[in-house]
C-alpha cells in the first residue's frame, strides 16, 4: 500500500515495508513513490470511492456518498482500472455489479483505506507521544480483562497512545497479519508464521439463571450463547437430546443481559456472572457441567524482545492473572 509505517511502541525505531497484494491475475504494489506504486492521496479517493460504489450498488449514489461529481467517480474507476489493468465493475441499468477482479480487490481496497486512516491518525500525534499501541479484542473479552488493562498500561507507559479495537477472531487475526495491531486478545486464534500465540487464562462457561428451579437448556427461557465450535461440540455432547431453544445469540452479553432484563438461563463466563451471582439476581446451576474456553494473546514474535513492548503485555498477563 502506501509504505507501511510501523511504530514501535517504545518510540525507538519506526521501521518501513512496502506491502505487495497479490491475487489471480494482477499484482498491486503499494510505495511512497508514485513511479512505482498505486497510492498516494489521490489514490486513497479511488480506493474509498471504489468502496462507496460496492456499499450502494450506484455511480451516482457513491458520488453523493463521496460528495463528487458523477463524472469524477468515473474518473476514479477508470484510472483505477486502467492502474490494474482489470476491469472492476460491470455497468447495467440496475446500477453497477463487482466483476470477478474486483471481487479480489474489494479485501485490499478496505485494506488501504484502514492503513491510511491508521497513518493519519498515528503521525498527528501530540508530542507527548512516542508511539500508539493497538489492542484488539473480542467483545466478551472487554469486560473485566482489557477495560482493566488500559488504565494500567496508561500508568505504566504514559508515552504510549492507546487505540482500542473490538472484533471476532478472524478480524483480528487478519489485522494482526496486516501489521494494522500490535495485540489481540481472542478465543480462537489461528497458527501464522511470526506470530506468537500465548494462552492468557481460561474462561470457565458456568450455567446460571434467573430462577433457582430452572434446570437451564430445555427450560422456557434458555438462551444458547454461540460461544464458538469448541464449546458446541462440548454442548451437544452434554446435552445430545435438547432442542434448539427459541433464543439463540452470537454475543455473550446481549444474551446475560436479556436474561437479567426477562428472566431465563444460559452459559455464560464466570467472570462475567459472578457480580450477578453476589448480588443474587442470578444464581448458577450446580448440577450443570462447566465448560472451558482458553483465552488467547497474539502478537507479532519478533516484537517481545523490545521492553516497552513486553511491559504492555506483562501488564495484560498481570491483569489476566488477577481478574
Amino acid at each position: 500500500g502506501i509504505a507501511e509505517r510501523r511504530y514501535c511502541p517504545c518510540g525507538k525505531g519506526v521501521g518501513r515495508k512496502n506491502t505487495l497484494f497479490k491475487f489471480a491475475d494482477f499484482d498491486v504494489k503499494m510505495s511512497m513513490h508514485r513511479n512505482n506504486g498505486l497510492l498516494h492521496a489521490m489514490d486513497i479517493a479511488q480506493a474509498k470511492t471504489f468502496l462507496s460504489i460496492v456499499e450502494t450498488g450506484n455511480f451516482n449514489k457513491a458520488a453523493e456518498q463521496v460528495h463528487v461529481t458523477q463524472s469524477t467517480v468515473s474518473m476514479r474507476i477508470k484510472t483505477l482500472e486502467d492502474a490494474l489493468g482489470q476491469k472492476l465493475f460491470v455497468r447495467n441499468k440496475s446500477g453497477a455489479s463487482l466483476t470477478a477482479a474486483g471481487s479480489q480487490f474489494l479485501k485490499h481496497a478496505q485494506a488501504m483505506v484502514r492503513i491510511w486512516e491508521q497513518a493519519r491518525h498515528e503521525v498527528s500525534l501530540p508530542d507527548k507521544f512516542t508511539g500508539v499501541l493497538s489492542v484488539g479484542g473480542q467483545f466478551t473479552l472487554w469486560d473485566n480483562l482489557l477495560l482493566n488493562w488500559i488504565p494500567w498500561v496508561r500508568s505504566a507507559l504514559p508515552e504510549l497512545a492507546i487505540r482500542a479495537e473490538v472484533g471476532h477472531s478472524d478480524g483480528l487475526m487478519h489485522q494482526l497479519i496486516e501489521g494494522l495491531l500490535d495485540i489481540g486478545v481472542m478465543y480462537t486464534p489461528q497458527a501464522r508464521p511470526g506470530i506468537a500465540i500465548e494462552e492468557l487464562f481460561t474462561d470457565q462457561l458456568i450455567l446460571v439463571s434467573s430462577s433457582e428451579a430452572t434446570k437451564g437448556p430445555g427450560d422456557e427461557g434458555y438462551v444458547l450463547v454461540d460461544w464458538g465450535p469448541e464449546f458446541n461440540m462440548s454442548y451437544v455432547q452434554a446435552y445430545p437430546e435438547i432442542e434448539q431453544p427459541a433464543i439463540t445469540v452470537s454475543h455473550g452479553p446481549l444474551g446475560l443481559q436479556h436474561i437479567l432484563d426477562n428472566g431465563g438461563s444460559g452459559y455464560f463466563p464466570l467472570r462475567l456472572a459472578e457480580y450477578y451471582l453476589n448480588e443474587g439476581s442470578l444464581h448458577q446451576v450446580q448440577a450443570a457441567p462447566v465448560f472451558s474456553r482458553p483465552v488467547f494473546m497474539v502478537y507479532p514474535d519478533d516484537r517481545a524482545e523490545d521492553a516497552t513492548f513486553n511491559t504492555a503485555l506483562q501488564g495484560l498477563r498481570y491483569v489476566a492473572s488477577s481478574d
